[in-house]
């Protein structure tokens, strides 16, 4: 899904994992402070990352129905997709649990942030995966089988090497 020749899910991520991230940097900066204010401020930057989360993954959606079947991009989006459903549903959870007293989280709504944080890194890097390594968005020609980043092999298919 496109808009002005960019792709748009990675333009509106960057929302949800700053803000989620973020949340997760001032309820560490309250605990250390003992300011309560910091989880105030924490308990609303994750209800605003799960809206920006769940409005990202409606073009995500879209990208991932729009790669074709048995390629290695369409699992490593699954993926993608299917973990950053997860972190969202750990950072709701969190907030819920918050609901109560924003101002003094419990040690189980702190975890699940740090836990969604934490597989917010994995999926991120899959998404990188998705369009620095396959090229999704990023080439019409792109090789949407190439082997993980984290190999030691080549990503251009044989037949893009021979054309080059």
């Amino acid at each position: 899904m496109k808009i002005a020749g960019h792709m748009l899910h990675p333009m509106l991520v960057v929302f949800p994992l700053g803000l989620l991230t973020t949340s997760v940097v001032f309820d560490v900066i309250g605990l250390v402070s003992r300011d309560s204010m910091w989880h105030g401020t924490a308990f609303w930057m994750i209800a605003a990352g799960i809206v920006g989360g769940l409005l990202a993954a409606v073009p995500g959606t879209i990208d991932y129905l729009g790669l074709p079947r048995n390629t290695r991009a369409r699992s490593v989006a699954l993926y993608h997709g299917v973990g950053n459903v997860v972190v969202v549903v750990l950072f709701l959870a969190s907030w819920l649990w918050r609901r109560p007293d924003p101002l003094e989280p419990t040690t189980g709504a702190f975890v699940l942030s740090v836990v969604g944080i934490l597989l917010a890194l994995v999926t991120g890097w899959l998404g990188g995966e998705l369009v620095e390594r396959l090229g999704v968005g990023v080439d019409e020609g792109a090789n949407l089988n190439a082997p993980s980043s984290l190999s030691t092999s080549d990503a251009r298919s044989k037949s893009r090497r021979r054309a080059a």
